[in-house]
């Protein structure tokens, strides 16, 4: 690929390329985005069973000292005092929480994963190319007591996603059913970093982070290892997964997981504009009228402000048909007046429509799966529209002179895994194998 030699490399580069994967720029990483397999079957094997994904392109950050707990409350858009369990609760060793990191003006200067790993120690982990920039915004906020690390290419990160995770990850674990047993999603067990509590090894003795999230909408982890060892965690990974058709996956259909699953790409679907009323407003400390915020943080005040003032909408098609993502892609009400632009479209193909209805490949027959559904995939993605519309509505998706027509929706891909629990996972998985 022209201009690869610029781009930064992770420690599976060399495996992907062996692999004949089609590699592209992402980042500024050379990453793979797809195998010769092809997208629909890396997407459709981690909903059916398991894939890999080489994600060590994100940057993993630690923050510790002192007043570290003041400062994330101070830059973090979750409220770490009430953010756990459905009374909500503080964050606590072992737990993870997603949310943003804003800039005053409210535009978005990266989303991250916080984990509290001990007593006054963090692990952040944020966007590729975003170490430098995340940790340069919190030096600037911290007290002196506190320190901001950017380990940035010093962590291999792969993510295993999918129902038959759980019997391949635990046929590498030392100790797997102490690890697994009580593993509820945004958890995690292990330790890389100094300060942090408890070590969880692989079988071969390599420490290791499990962390029971992921950036597909289907239950998974993600593993992180030092550099040194992300090959073999990769290999091995592999070797266990053969008996599941475990297949290693590219950015493509990482892009299509999480799109159906209603999960933004940062910078693409939240960015540099003001966060306003999106399907993500979660991530907001709101009071229960959500007429204000139970914390003040960077950017709040312009928020609350502007939170009318755009709206962005998750949306399904008719059909597998998607259209290009260029500066010409408008967003049309149903009278064909231009109400905003696209952000992200791709295809999940794993879904499909009866009627008015969405079915995935994951949807039990008990809950209207017909026997023989053949999925063919629907367009999806996300629009930034300057009028509030509501679910059910169509609108328009136009590019020169591709234009189709979609539906805005609340939910896309019906019967997610990534909440079940790991012995709910397993007996699914059991069963599948019978």
């Amino acid at each position: 690929m022209s201009g690869s030699s610029d781009l930064k490399r992770t420690p599976l580069h060399d495996w992907h390329v062996s692999r004949h994967a089609t590699m592209a720029a992402f980042g500024g990483y050379h990453m793979p985005l797809w195998y010769e397999t092809g997208v629909k079957h890396e997407h459709c094997s981690v909903i059916a069973a398991a894939g890999i994904f080489d994600t060590s392109h994100m940057a993993v950050l630690t923050v510790s000292g002192k007043d570290s707990f003041l400062l994330l409350q101070h830059c973090f858009s979750r409220d770490l005092e009430r953010c756990i369990g459905r009374q909500p609760g503080p964050l606590a060793n072992g737990r993870s929480v997603y949310g943003l990191f804003l800039l005053e003006d409210g535009t978005v200067l990266d989303d991250a994963i916080v984990s509290q790993c001990g007593q006054e120690h963090y692990m952040i982990v944020v966007n590729s190319g975003m170490g430098a920039k995340v940790s340069a915004h919190l030096r600037e906020q911290a007290r002196p007591e506190v320190t901001v690390n950017d380990h940035t290419d010093q962590i291999g990160k792969i993510d295993l996603q999918g129902p038959s995770s759980v019997p391949v990850l635990a046929s590498l674990l030392k100790n797997p059913e102490d690890i697994l047993r009580d593993m509820v999603y945004f958890s995690f067990k292990g330790a890389l970093f100094p300060a942090a509590s408890g070590s969880v090894y692989l079988q071969d003795g390599t420490p290791v982070i499990v962390s029971r999230t992921g950036y597909t909408g289907e239950f998974g982890f993600e593993l992180y290892v030092s550099v040194s060892d992300t090959l073999s965690l990769w290999q091995q990974l592999l070797a266990a997964g053969e008996a599941y058709q475990i297949s290693g996956c590219g950015l493509a259909a990482r892009d299509s997981l999480r799109t159906g699953a209603m999960l933004p790409l940062s910078h693409q679907d939240i960015g540099n504009w003001l966060f306003a009323a999106t399907p993500w407003s979660f991530v907001l400390p709101w009071h229960e009228k959500q007429r204000g915020f139970s914390k003040s943080f960077i950017g709040a005040e312009a928020v609350l402000s502007g939170r009318e003032s755009s709206y962005t909408y998750g949306f399904a098609g008719y059909d597998p048909r998607k259209i290009p993502v260029e500066d010409d892609t408008v967003v049309l009400s149903e009278t064909g007046k231009k109400i905003g632009r696209v952000l992200t479209c791709t295809t999940d193909m794993a879904i499909g429509r009866i009627g008015e209805r969405i079915i995935s490949l994951a949807t039990p027959e008990a809950d209207g799966r017909p026997v023989d559904f053949q999925a063919r995939g629907l367009s999806c993605g996300f629009i930034k529209v300057d009028k509030p519309c509501r679910s059910g509505e169509n609108v328009q998706l136009s590019a020169g002179r591709r234009t189709i027509t979609v539906e805005i929706r609340e939910d896309i891909r019906p019967d997610r895994t990534a909440r079940r629990s790991i012995e709910q996972v397993r007996k699914q998985t059991e069963e599948g194998r019978r």
